[in-house]
């Protein structure tokens, strides 16, 4: 989607979510490129957007804490088109990508991102094969900051894979245990088997 097009971004920072959701009884994860600065606990780039992630089924209560805010979802998907998210509305799949800003004249500053799962199980949407309990799907920061697994977050980007993504890799790599390594192995192999990152991870793979 274009920002000149939909409006401009100045994404929130990790704590300021943090305050925004402090009174959240659903888990929710910080993600995108801040996931990544939060695994290694320091910056890393500038960023053109802030990702918060939380599951399908808590979508409600993520709309309720943010009930006094300009809410759009992109409708269809990646079409560059945005629509209003009513009070009330129930977002079905493929609806994932909400826009959040404080009042209709302020910056985009959270890109909101619904998840799937079933029961304890995180499911991806890219491909229900792939799987996560969800109680290992995130990390907390050392200030108590919720954020993605580095190796869930890793998947995310190998798709379409940019600079700022190999940046991203490189810095978290080393902090992956051999069991983080097998899983986004295993995950990139079903997306994209001829990821170059799987020369880098298939050494302690389970394929």
């Amino acid at each position: 989607m274009s920002a000149d097009v939909l409006g401009r971004w100045v994404p929130a920072r990790p704590e300021d979510v943090a305050t925004v959701f402090t009174e959240a009884d659903f888990p929710w994860w910080i993600a995108g490129g801040y996931a990544i600065e939060l695994a290694v606990g320091h910056e890393l780039r500038p960023h053109g957007d802030l990702d918060l992630l939380v599951l399908r089924r808590d979508q409600v209560r993520a709309r309720g804490l943010l009930a006094s805010w300009d809410l759009y979802v992109a409708d269809p998907p990646g079409q560059g088109r945005l629509r209003t998210w009513l009070p009330g509305e129930v977002l079905p799949q493929p609806l994932h990508d909400i826009w959040c800003r404080r009042t209709p004249e302020a910056p985009w500053s959270i890109q909101l991102m619904l998840d799937e799962a079933e029961g304890t199980q995180w499911v991806s949407r890219r491909d229900p094969a792939i799987r996560l309990p969800i109680d290992q799907l995130g990390r907390t920061s050392k200030t108590g900051i919720p954020y993605l697994a580095p190796e869930v977050q890793l998947f995310y980007k190998a798709k379409a894979t940019r600079n700022k993504d190999e940046a991203d890799f490189e810095a978290v790599l080393p902090l992956l245990d051999a069991p983080a390594r097998a899983w986004l192995a295993d995950a990139i192999n079903v997306i994209v088997p001829d990821h170059p990152w799987l020369r880098r991870l298939l050494p302690v793979s389970r394929t």
